[in-house]
């Protein structure tokens, strides 16, 4: 039986021994429970053993108050316990002066999907750069990648740094959110007081999670539209519409599972995927879909559109590639519509200048693939392998599991 980070902290006051006499703070989320349910805050407080004087909030919020993309979270109170609340997506994204008196360790205990942009990913490598600063404890209650080990993307160019792009990673990066800490450590060489309480008897390659531990963990939802593990696998491809005006289904209740527009017929784009490169669409089930967004894109009207399946008999965990069949996606919509407006020009994550699909795929290359007649498959196939395989070399000394 896997045992989450938070629940190996709860049973075992050996490694509670180090936070005893210690102000401590919580980063947590809708997501931050332990494995019978209950939110790590009222886990903790409920010990009636540690100081807890503070708590923090990502994007969404510390208990889940915000349900759109992109709408900010104020400082309150816990109305239970009356400790101050952050929040880091809000006023500010990095942790004040304040806010980093206020304790000497920080816990965070975010479930994470496995994928670069997931802003998460940003929030920690804020607090490792704010805690190192302040020669603040770190410490990671570890939780399931449920993206599992697979790597896919090209990884993010310098100077494309955002909210979305934390640094230099792929975009599907195959560890967990510990691991993912002491790759940030590293890359920056921080001298960090970073502790990491790690899982126990997590296989993130074993069938049928592939990362997840089917039948042993409720699946909470980490953010508002992370609402299956089918949407935490299609998620490093299908983010990428975000930055596009297809309908990624936000306004369904299959966001970011579908893609769709009511002016594309999707059907015939399948047909140009699987004559393009067909092998880029194997390993899940590619369906042809109708829906009709009650808010955000396309609201209201009839789409065509196509819906992604890996929860059925043949998915194939090695073989679906999600970034590639996005990236196939909208290549084989430009082919079949020279003219359609695919990039969406709008405000994303703080950033006002720069194209929300550049900040997405960590550069312009991706765009620019998709745009050029001459782009072939075999173009960016070559990218993206060169990327993966050099991520691969530089994480696998740090993961942990086997």
């Amino acid at each position: 039986m896997m045992k989450l980070g938070i629940d190996r902290l709860l049973e075992n006051p050996e490694l509670r021994k180090p936070l005893w006499g210690r102000r401590i703070a919580l980063l947590g989320h809708p997501g931050s429970v332990t494995s019978e349910g209950h939110h790590s805050l009222d886990a903790l407080m409920a010990l009636n053993e540690l100081n807890i004087v503070a708590a923090f909030g990502p994007q969404h919020g510390m208990r889940g108050d915000k349900q759109d993309n992109m709408v900010e979270t104020p400082n309150t109170l816990d109305p239970r316990y009356g400790i101050p609340v952050y929040s880091l997506y809000g006023e500010v994204r990095r942790p004040t002066q304040e806010m980093l008196d206020s304790f000497d360790v920080l816990l965070v205990d975010l479930q994470d999907i496995g994928t670069r942009i997931y802003t998460y990913v940003t929030t920690l490598s804020y607090l490792i750069d704010a805690c190192s600063a302040n020669d603040k404890g770190l410490w990671i209650l570890d939780r399931p990648n449920p993206a599992g080990r697979p790597i896919e993307g090209s990884l993010l160019e310098p100077g494309w740094e955002s909210f979305v792009g934390a640094g230099p990673l792929v975009m599907r990066h195959g560890l967990t959110f510990g691991e993912l800490a002491k790759w940030f450590v590293a890359d920056r060489r921080q001298p960090l007081d970073l502790h990491l309480v790690a899982m126990e008897g997590y296989s993130p390659s074993e069938a049928p999670g592939y990362g997840w531990p089917l039948a042993e963990l409720a699946w909470v939802n980490p953010s508002p539209n992370a609402s299956s593990l089918n949407m935490a696998r299609c998620f490093p491809g299908t983010v990428l519409l975000e930055g596009t005006t297809l309908s990624e289904g936000r306004g369904t209740t299959t966001p970011l599972e579908v893609v769709g527009a009511p002016d594309v017929d999707f059907e015939q784009v399948l047909r140009r995927m699987r004559h393009e490169w067909p092998s880029w669409t194997e390993g899940a089930l590619i369906r042809p879909c109708w829906f009709e967004p009650t808010f955000h894109k396309h609201v209201g009207q009839h789409c065509s559109g196509l819906q992604i399946h890996t929860d059925y008999a043949g998915y194939r965990h090695e073989r679906f590639k999600p970034y590639r069949l996005m990236a196939l996606l909208l290549k084989s919509l430009r082919l079949e519509y020279p003219d359609y407006p695919i990039w969406r020009n709008f405000h994303y994550e703080y950033e006002t200048e720069r194209l929300a699909i550049d900040l997405l795929s960590g550069g312009t290359f991706l765009r620019e693939w998709v745009d050029d007649p001459a782009g072939q498959p075999g173009d960016l196939e070559r990218r993206l392998t060169a990327d993966e395989e050099r991520w691969a070399k530089t994480t696998a000394p740090i993961k942990i599991y086997a």
